[in-house]
């Protein structure tokens, strides 16, 4: 094997061709992240890393370097283009790592694994996220230049292109786009006829390499050879990717918070409003924190905010520039807010338990936190609090906050005077189903004023015809917080805090009310013990909810709580008014939070159901999962009995001798004999059958040499009869070989059958080098 690698060091311009196709292929795959990034930025810097690295080896090929250093000078490369654009000036002459750049690599890696973690799909691909995404293209491109050039297996290194086309299915719901698979395919079928072409033309050129000398006493190869094994190994790998790809949506169905303390809140990169829901159908509870606080009115703990729409009309988070001079020490007013809202000053005290995020719960607004291990900064206009590279895990702070207290006549006076900023979150993109805006329309038939709309829309929602079920959208697909989504809901009039909070935020937008999503927690339930002095409240997985906000000038953004059912409607918006003659009593008593036993009942079973349904379809999908890992492991037994089995029909049907010769050569390499370069068919007769009891299968296999030889130098019997006796023969000889061959041998020579990849096996063990 050495002495074929060092060929391959002198003739490195031969195998530009294959250069030029792992280019194409690894870009083709590349393109498959499209459905979980924004924009086409990321794919150049991955196309740039993966070209460079590829290019980088192929010049060290050329310029006859070992190939055991090839790689190691790829690598160098890669760490060479990492410095310059992403080291951020630290390295020596800005090419040459230093510990500084390293440090800044570690910065990078963590803050795109966060990122990562917060973002909804599709996501922003910020610094740390395009850094792990060319780290990622950089290193496949070493390996499969390693495998499928090096060691000559381009079957087996394009499984490696498998890794960047499973991600979609991974985290997304809708899993890798077919038309994606074809192309990538495509490019593969391109790698392996490139292969195909470059061996020939080396075998021509050199009629010593490889395994030419089996075949020098026959004619030109004709039936299955390289071609036909690549065009089977490729086809069986499509087909197993097309299965994973169904199957491995389910991967993403993860809970929002998990019964271990190291859960991640919305880690696997799906919707929020996905994950949240998910966590709403377990049916057991996990402590996600505790904590105390002297307002009168317990809070929501704020996460996060959505306000804007994804291209496939999904609520996403908007994604502001980060001003890293933001401290948590002093955080700005409330957009919007003015002195002629009374407010009080509060003080909350948080102990994280089991909630790993990269977003802080805190009440809304809060003016200041300390006690916070890392580097936490607010957002400008939704005042939530992010890290890029810390974790709320194990943390223990102190919110100061304010509670407002706008009283309706304040809030039905405001105007709608919105600044452009404000004024942008007033509209649905044109695509918003029309039932929508009617509905709205309908249900605010009268009022002459945003805040009388708003409470119009409330109340519609928490009227008797809407009921609360986590289970009902799981049920008749229509589960998350599209525009879609709203409109099924709003005939199906049964859903949970995503659908209620979504829907009442777009209907208010249809009416020019700038409104937006929040996503956080119920303020939980009292407990007998104390924590900070105070009476200790917990917040668990189920107290996670999603409410809309509205904007009103001279207020800024105002909660409201539309889902019927849960949470509990604050004074302001009880709609006491003379506009709002139609809330009675017992409505606003059905709208404090519940605590009937009926409805705790009612949502565990449901929550039991649902449990039960994931399960089967969880059985279901890693079946579909192991039956594609189990393909792609018979893959190689399935192509190699295939070409033997269009050998034998060939054979039997007036074929070359040759054939024969070339599945016994092809099996005995299967089987750890082979034959050497400079090895003749009969020494390889001799060897494999020399015992006293081979006497007969020795008449099998000489008779096969006599054909080839006739193939070779005069002209072949082809009656039927003859014909039907070489496949005996042929079959006879076989049979011997797996008689001889110990068990692990046998399993071996089908699992991983040599005779595919001679190259990147090399002469198979115990095989005689004859001097030439």
């Amino acid at each position: 094997m050495a002495r074929d690698q060092s060929r391959f060091a002198e003739r490195g311009t031969t195998y530009w061709p294959l250069t030029g196709a792992l280019v194409v292929l690894l870009l083709t795959a590349c393109m498959a992240l499209g459905p979980v990034l924004r924009n086409s930025a990321w794919w150049w810097g991955m196309a740039v890393t993966a070209t460079v690295v590829l290019v980088s080896a192929a010049v060290f090929r050329r310029l006859r370097w070992p190939v055991s250093v090839v790689p190691v000078g790829a690598l160098g490369v890669l760490l060479v283009f990492l410095t310059v654009f992403f080291g951020d000036g630290s390295g020596l002459l800005w090419v040459i790592p230093t510990p500084t750049t390293l440090e800044r690599f570690g910065d990078l890696i963590q803050a795109g694994e966060l990122s990562i973690q917060q973002q909804a799909v599709p996501a922003v691909p910020y610094p740390g996220i395009l850094f792990l995404l060319c780290v990622g293209a950089g290193a496949i491109a070493i390996v499969l230049d390693t495998v499928a050039i090096t060691l000559r297996a381009p079957a087996i290194a394009g499984a490696l292109v498998l890794i960047p086309v499973a991600v979609p299915a991974l985290i997304t719901t809708s899993g890798t786009d077919i038309l994606q698979l074809v192309l990538v395919a495509a490019a593969y079928l391109l790698l392996l006829r490139v292969d195909v072409r470059t061996r020939r033309a080396a075998e021509a050129a050199n009629p010593d390499h490889g395994r030419s000398a089996a075949r020098s006493f026959g004619p030109d190869r004709r039936g299955p050879g390289p071609v036909w094994g690549s065009l089977g190994v490729a086809a069986i790998a499509i087909v197993s990717a097309l299965v994973l790809s169904a199957a491995t949506p389910a991967l993403s169905d993860t809970s929002v918070i998990n019964s271990r303390s190291n859960g991640v809140l919305f880690g696997n990169g799906v919707s929020p409003l996905i994950d949240l829901g998910q966590d709403l159908r377990r049916p057991e509870e996990t402590l996600a924190l505790h904590y105390s606080s002297d307002a009168d009115e317990h809070p929501y703990l704020k996460l996060l905010t959505l306000d804007t729409f994804s291209d496939d009309l999904e609520w996403v988070a908007g994604h502001g520039p980060i001003n890293k001079g933001n401290g948590v020490d002093d955080i700005g007013s409330a957009p919007g807010l003015t002195s002629r809202i009374e407010r009080t000053k509060t003080t909350t005290d948080v102990q994280i338990d089991n909630v790993i995020s990269s977003w802080l719960p805190v009440p809304y607004p809060a003016t200041s936190i300390s006690g916070l291990a890392g580097n936490w900064t607010w957002d400008d206009t939704a005042l939530t609090v992010s890290s890029e590279q810390s974790t709320t895990r194990n943390q223990r702070y102190t919110v100061k906050a304010i509670a407002l207290k706008p009283t309706a006549a304040q809030l039905r006076d405001a105007g709608t005077d919105y600044p452009p900023d404000i004024a942008a979150l007033s509209s649905v993109p044109a695509a918003a189903p029309p039932v929508i805006a009617s509905t709205a329309k309908e249900v605010t038939a009268g009022t002459t004023n945003p805040y009388d709309a708003a409470v119009a829309l409330q109340r519609y929602l928490r009227g008797n015809d809407f009921a609360y079920s986590t289970q009902a959208p799981i049920d008749q697909n229509y589960d998350g917080g599209s525009l879609g989504v709203i409109a099924k809901f709003l005939e199906v009039k049964k859903g949970y805090c995503i659908h209620f909070a979504s829907t009442m935020a777009v209907m208010a937008r249809t009416l020019g009310i700038p409104a937006r999503l929040a996503l956080g927690y119920l303020p939980g339930e009292s407990q007998e013990a104390a924590f900070a002095d105070r009476t200790r409240w917990d917040v668990s997985s189920h107290d996670l909810h999603t409410w809309p906000e509205l904007y009103f000038p001279s207020v800024g953004w105002v909660p409201f709580e539309p889902t019927t059912g849960r949470g509990s409607i604050p004074d302001y918006a009880l709609a006491t008014g003379a506009t709002d003659t139609s809330t009675s009593a017992p409505a606003a008593a059905e709208d404090k939070r519940p605590t009937n036993q009926g409805l705790l009942d009612a949502q565990h079973n449901a929550a039991g159901s649902s449990q039960a349904q994931g399960a089967l379809g969880t059985w279901l999908q890693t079946a579909a999962i192991v039956l594609g890992v189990v393909v792609l492991l018979l893959a190689p037994l399935i192509v190699r009995r295939g070409i033997r089995f269009v050998r034998r029909r060939r054979l039997a049907r007036a074929g070359p001798p040759s054939l024969a010769w070339r599945e016994f050569v092809d099996t005995t390499l299967d089987y750890g004999i082979g034959m050497s370069d400079t090895e003749t068919p009969r020494h390889l007769a001799d060897r494999a059958f020399s015992r006293p009891e081979d006497a007969a299968v020795r008449e099998s296999l000489e008779r096969l040499l006599v054909a080839v030889e006739y193939e070779r130098y005069a002209r072949p019997d082809t009656h039927p009869d003859v014909r039907t006796a070489r496949v005996a023969d042929l079959d006879a000889v076989l049979r011997a070989l797996r008689i001889r061959a110990s068990w692990p041998v046998r399993l071996r020579a089908a699992l991983l059958p040599r005779s595919l990849w001679p190259a990147a096996f090399g002469p198979a063990p115990g095989t005689p080098v004859v001097s030439a």
